[in-house]
């Protein structure tokens, strides 16, 4: 009989094994309505198989002091640190996602004292008896994946782990851009410190030469005033400068996540491009940028939560209780034969009202995966529309550079004319002052627009996804 009962109990679990391949959870796969191809908007650059997004950052960034700084902050950042840690917590439910499909299992011993009361119907008969058992037992449930909800979980925990591998790369493109645009920042603010210096002193020169000129009576004292006054001015201007360099200085010191401290940098003349400014095949963006591909996967969760929303209306087929072990009231004869004791319950639970609550958990899934979606689409719009911006404004500030430079040239040999003519008494004091702000403002604006230049490269081989490799 009881051999009968070992054999029923075997032949209910391997049913239960067998109906739960029955059922397969839908594949995700990528909406038709997603166009792939994003579109720059720009005749400015070629679109060729090979985007500057595949060269290493070391190959596009060739200063030496400046690779130093991405090391450590790739290696330091607080941000990428607390973004491995995400992948790690979302790793960890992948695992109990997969863990899912195995049944629940608790061990042990248990000990039962019982002492009934004299004061009963049979306690008046018998008296207060007391009782010990002894039992060691394990009790299994398990829940077959008949419709597939605990395969959609899993799928939907992987989705979720693969978004955090995505994060984690945006993180690290930022960081490698942040870093690049703060250096390249600072050594603008050194150009134009340069410029600042030297206008400092050429101003309290032309304030010499003002007021021997005043000696002379060629000019007033207001031509002394208002040059002493660009004077200071330049002197305030230094200090601004300086100012900014101590607070971007400390900016890429929190980026590579360390204390504020001076940072070691070359100059702005000694960048050079030397990497072929490609962009790609538009559909690489789909390949290349991490937001894009994070965005693609929390789609892919968001879809399997409504699978899981699905299975919950169907019925669960359930092994709610299997116990087996010893027990008996000696300790001695515990390991005989005939403490031996087992138990099954199934169950096939058909939900038919619950106060709404599983249609109320399938109308957030579909709703989260139409939210899903529409990010999904905001992610390869702005994607494209990032690329576009930085290709605009490469080939805008390329096309100025020389421009402006002509233009520093010009106002530079007006001021030498302009000063020249003053001495001579052949122009007044305010075609002087004039050209000394005009030749000024020049040599900044040459400055930034090599600054832009070279953020816009960041900015472009940010927007496409580089800094992966």
């Amino acid at each position: 009989m009881k051999k009968y009962r070992i054999l029923k109990i075997s032949f209910v679990a391997i049913g239960l094994i067998s109906i739960q391949s029955c059922f397969v959870a839908k594949e995700y796969q990528r909406p038709e309505d997603v166009k792939t191809e994003a579109h720059y908007r720009t005749d400015v650059l070629v679109k060729d198989s090979e985007s500057i997004a595949k060269i290493s950052w070391r190959e596009l960034f060739k200063d030496a002091q400046l690779q130093a700084l991405i090391d450590k902050g790739l290696t330091n950042n607080l941000d990428i640190r607390n973004a491995l840690e995400n992948i790690n917590v979302m790793q960890a439910y992948v695992k109990q996602g997969k863990a899912g499909y195995f049944p629940t299992l608790s061990v042990g011993p248990k000990y039962t004292f019982n002492q009934t009361s004299a004061n009963t119907q049979f306690g008046a008969l018998l008296g207060s008896q007391s009782l010990s058992q002894y039992e060691l037992s394990g009790t299994v449930s398990w829940e077959a994946d008949i419709w597939g909800k605990l395969k959609s979980t899993e799928r939907g925990a992987q989705a979720n782990f693969l978004q955090s591998i995505a994060a984690h790369q945006a993180v690290k493109t930022q960081i490698i851009s942040s870093i690049a645009n703060a250096y390249y920042q600072l050594l603008a603010l050194d150009e134009q410190r340069k410029i600042a210096e030297e206008t400092v002193t050429n101003r309290a020169q032309s304030l010499e030469t003002t007021k021997a000129l005043k000696e002379a009576g060629n000019v007033t004292q207001v031509a002394v005033n208002q040059t002493e006054a660009q004077q200071l001015s330049a002197e305030a201007l230094l200090i601004d400068i300086d100012n900014n360099i101590k607070v971007l200085e400390n900016t890429i010191s929190i980026l590579i996540g360390e204390s504020p401290k001076n940072i070691e940098r070359s100059t702005l003349d000694q960048q050079q491009i030397t990497s072929d400014l490609s962009v790609g095949v538009p559909s690489e963006l789909l390949e290349n940028r991490p937001d894009v591909k994070a965005a693609e996967f929390g789609l892919a969760s968001a879809f399997q939560n409504v699978n899981v929303a699905n299975a919950s209306f169907y019925p669960s087929l359930t092994l709610t209780s299997a116990t087996g072990g010893i027990q008996g009231i000696d300790i001695d004869k515990l390991f005989d034969a005939h403490s031996l004791f087992a138990s099954v319950a199934a169950g096939l639970t058909q939900p038919i009202f619950n106060k709404r609550a599983l249609r109320t958990q399938k109308e957030v899934a579909v709703a989260k995966q139409e939210q899903a979606l529409i990010a999904y689409k905001q992610a390869i719009l702005t994607a494209s529309k990032e690329v576009s911006d930085a290709l605009f404004a490469y080939d805008a500030a390329n096309k100025k550079i020389d421009l402006k430079v002509k233009e520093a040239s010009l106002y530079t040999q007006n001021v030498a004319d302009s000063e020249e003519l003053l001495n001579y008494g052949m122009t007044n004091y305010l075609d002087v002052i004039t050209a000394r702000d005009n030749s000024l403002n020049a040599d900044l604006s040459v400055a930034n627009i090599k600054l832009a230049k070279l953020q816009a490269l960041v900015e472009l081989y940010r927007s496409l996804g580089g800094g992966l490799q």
